[in-house]
């Protein structure tokens, strides 16, 4: 995957800048080794993820990538450090591979993003002094270790926003006998733009810095001014780049030659790509994110199918194995009972041969000397000989008979040799029934391990793209509609609970709170007199599966009801009422022991398919396509992703809804 330019990053630093200054730091993720999400929330923007893969790329994306379900230390030291703090600034340093970011909680933080080699994220404090960097490193002037103080890389690069004709003169002089494009890309500005300067001039890019004139070396420093007007003037042209179409062309026209086609993102116009297929974008960010992205797609895919091939395999070898062990057993079978036949067809020639051994063996001849005896009637021609082949220093000799080769025991008779080989062959086919079980039972497994493999990789989650949806009033909430048509909404946290009573409470409405610590406000859109049990029920179960109930895994919870005029901001003297909280005065109408149990459907709903998570007899009335959990044990990432996959016939979700809808705290199906 290519890594991105000093160009690449100025650009980038230029639009984070503009786009994460005053955002909110959220939580932060580690997908991959080398991979941290960090998450902001901006005002009148929203969510905003930012990519940062050491040594090749910063951007934001929409693209969420998958996380793991033990969140590694990095990112949990994230989470503790930076969180809720305030993006301050976002630069390159220097026009290096070097980001910048700055956030303001307590103190002053900067997260340190390195882009060149193998890269590194690095968290320091306001004494900069390392926090906890991804990856430790040590060289002889740098050392990247918790305590230490951060050294920036040696500045050797041109900065050709600020570069000056004497200090390029410095630069092309002390190349000496070097080709000044090749100056060019080692100063910082790589082969890609030491060539497009290059091609501005009429000078050869092979020309040795030694050779170049004053008048030349003014032409190449205007050239690079010129191709780098776009980015101090900030009129970016993000595009993504290919030659696919034309290399096809060139191998119909020249199918014997090989071509490589070529793909880049950029944000300034090159007259090397002027030829190319382009993608503009509207940010440079955006063309990042689609370029990239799209890589990292292939390599998860890539990843994940090597993954679950090696699994297959191990089926595919035990499964090989196995046969072949079979087919071992099969020709035992074969191969033993025919040589007990040969033996007995043979009888008179077998038994004479034995006979020659028994009596020269009364007599005192050696093994040796008996089988050299035999050897020799052989070769003279004698007839019982011919089937002899060799005998061993114990006294076993082997035949040859139609071909087949039979070792037997001269010391033993020809029923007691030929029994041998039939006890061969039973034991062998005793053997064949366990391994016809162990072949099916490995076939079964094989074809599961299959069908995972199949299911995993349909399924698999790669990057899909974050669209931000437009959400109604109440989806911004939480939300059901009841069996009778009647909307219900709750408060996310102390500022969607605040909003719940003092913008969508009204007269006809009633107000419910779990009667526990950490409740939301729920709002019905229905006055008291029309409650009836079957309401109530289905309110009940609502307020009491999202309040605090539910990640202490409650089984049943009470929940209260009471007139809105009974809910009030106004203290009692010396009192103080926490944002999000509110104060009931009067009777409260309890609702005893509301089960803890929500359902997530998809339910026609104002217009439009909308997903839903309320009361499972709310559910029933509005679809037969749900899914019904209680509090339980299993993280809701996990939770969320097989109920997205039993719900998301039409496509239509994404695992983020799936999430957002979902009680606080771990789930089980019912």
């Amino acid at each position: 995957m290519k890594s991105m330019t000093n160009v690449d990053i100025y650009t980038i630093c230029q639009e984070l800048n503009d786009l994460l200054v005053g955002a909110r730091v959220d939580k932060s993720f580690q997908p991959t080794k080398d991979t941290v999400v960090m998450r902001f929330h901006k005002a009148g923007t929203g969510r905003l993820d930012l990519v940062i893969q050491a040594g090749k790329r910063i951007h934001l994306s929409q693209y969420p990538l998958t996380n793991p379900q033990n969140p590694p230390s990095f990112p949990m030291l994230l989470r503790k450090i930076v969180k809720g703090a305030n993006v301050v600034s976002v630069e390159q340093h220097n026009f290096d591979r070097v980001v910048e970011i700055k956030m303001k909680k307590e103190e002053t933080y900067t997260l340190i993003v390195e882009l060149f080699s193998q890269g590194n994220i690095i968290l320091l404090n306001e004494s900069n002094e390392i926090i906890l960097p991804l990856k430790r490193k040590h060289w002889s002037d740098r050392d990247i270790s918790s305590k230490k103080e951060y050294v920036f890389p040696i500045e050797n690069g041109i900065n050709p926003i600020t570069l000056t004709i004497d200090e390029f003169k410095d630069i092309v002089t002390g190349g000496d006998d070097e080709e000044i494009v090749r100056v060019l890309a080692k100063n910082g500005l790589g082969s890609l733009y030491a060539e497009e300067i290059m091609q501005n001039t009429e000078i050869s890019k092979k020309e040795s810095c030694s050779a170049l004139s004053g008048d030349e070396i003014n032409i190449i420093f205007n050239a690079l001014k010129s191709v780098f007007e776009p980015l101090e003037k900030r009129q970016f042209t993000p595009m993504i780049v290919n030659n696919e179409k034309e290399v096809e062309k060139l191998k119909q026209e020249n199918p014997d030659k090989k071509y490589k086609a070529k793909e880049d993102v950029i944000s300034i116009k090159l007259s090397q790509y002027e030829e190319f297929e382009v993608e503009s974008f509207e940010s440079f960010n955006e063309a990042c994110d689609e370029f990239y992205s799209s890589k990292v797609k292939n390599e998860i895919t890539g990843i994940q199918e090597a993954a679950w091939n090696k699994k297959v395999s191990k089926f595919s070898k035990r499964l090989e194995k196995q046969e072949e062990t079979l087919h071992n057993f099969e020709k035992t079978i074969e191969d033993s009972q025919r040589k007990g036949e040969l033996l007995f067809t043979n009888y008179v020639q077998v038994d004479n041969i034995l006979n020659v051994i028994k009596g020269a063996r009364e007599k005192d001849y050696g093994w040796k000397e008996i089988g050299k005896t035999l050897k020799d009637a052989k070769k003279s021609g004698m007839a019982d000989a011919q089937i002899f082949e060799f005998m061993d220093p114990l006294g076993n000799i082997t035949l040859r008979i139609d071909d087949v080769s039979i070792a037997l025991d001269s010391k033993k008779s020809i029923p007691d040799n030929a029994e041998v080989y039939y006890e061969k062959a039973k034991k062998a086919k005793r053997k064949i029934k366990g391994a016809l079980i162990a072949i099916e039972n490995t076939k079964k497994q094989l074809a599961d391990m299959e069908a995972k493999k199949e299911k995993a990789m349909s399924n698999i989650m790669v990057p899909q793209k974050r669209v931000k949806k437009n959400l109604k009033w109440y989806e911004k909430l939480r939300w059901f509609v009841s069996s009778d048509g009647i909307l219900v909404v709750c408060g996310r946290d102390a500022g969607t609970n605040e909003a719940v009573v003092k913008k969508y409470l009204e007269q006809n409405d009633i107000y419910l709170h779990a009667d526990i610590h950490g409740a939301p406000s729920v709002v019905a859109k229905v006055p008291s007199d029309s409650l009836n049990d079957k309401l109530l029920k289905e309110l009940g179960e609502f307020s009491a599966s999202f309040s605090s109930a539910w990640s202490k895994n409650f089984t049943s919870q009470d929940v209260y009801w009471v007139e809105p005029d009974q809910v009030s901001k106004t203290p009692v003297s010396g009192e103080f009422v926490p944002k999000g909280a509110f104060i009931i005065r009067g009777h409260r109408n309890y609702i005893r022991g509301a089960k803890l149990e929500i359902s997530i459907g998809l339910v026609d709903y104002d217009g439009d398919k909308r997903i839903m998570a309320g009361p499972t007899d709310a559910m029933k009335q509005h679809t037969n396509k749900f899914v019904t959990i209680k509090p339980g044990f299993t993280k809701k990432e996990k939770i969320a992703k097989e109920i997205l996959s039993r719900i998301n016939e039409d496509d239509i979700l994404s695992l983020d809804d799936v999430v957002r809808v979902l009680p606080s705290g771990k789930c089980d199906f019912i």
